[in-house]
């Protein structure tokens, strides 16, 4: 009796260990299950974020792009801008040299006469008044390929 009673009790612990070796797999199994759920939910999320850095991505290029052009173009502006301001000094300083002759050819002597003689003889008549000089009624005409950076 002794041998059937181990036999009962090695029978019914084989089956406390069958039953926790099956317990111990299903919840192993489980345990996988929800490891690749998480491992397939953060693997979503970091597609959806590469997905929109790269959208990030193209916005900032394309805004790179739009102010390079606008940097380009304000550049050929102001290099025009400054063809027109060396050509303006280099007119009004031939102004300036203009009446400095016409002031020293009067040699400070005072005008007799009416103001209308007096003022033919400051600006030279119509012929030396600097505001009638042709050069000065021409437009300004200039281009980025004229300016040397």
């Amino acid at each position: 009796m002794a041998s059937s009673s181990q036999l009962q009790s090695s029978g019914s612990e084989e089956k406390i260990m069958d039953q926790r070796k099956r317990k111990r797999m299903i919840s192993n199994r489980e345990s996988a299950r929800r490891s690749r759920l998480r491992k397939q939910q953060h693997l979503n999320e970091l597609t959806a974020q590469a997905n929109q850095l790269r959208k990030e991505n193209g916005y900032i290029l394309t805004n790179v792009n739009v102010s390079t052009q606008m940097y380009l173009q304000a550049e050929a502006q102001n290099s025009i801008l400054r063809a027109q301001l060396a050509e303006l000094t280099h007119r009004l300083n031939s102004v300036n040299e203009i009446i400095d002759c016409l002031s020293c050819s009067d040699g400070g002597v005072g005008f007799e006469g009416s103001d209308d003689q007096q003022a033919a003889q400051i600006g030279g008549g119509d012929f030396l008044n600097p505001w009638n000089l042709l050069y000065l009624n021409q437009p300004v005409m200039a281009s980025p390929d004229m300016i040397m950076s």
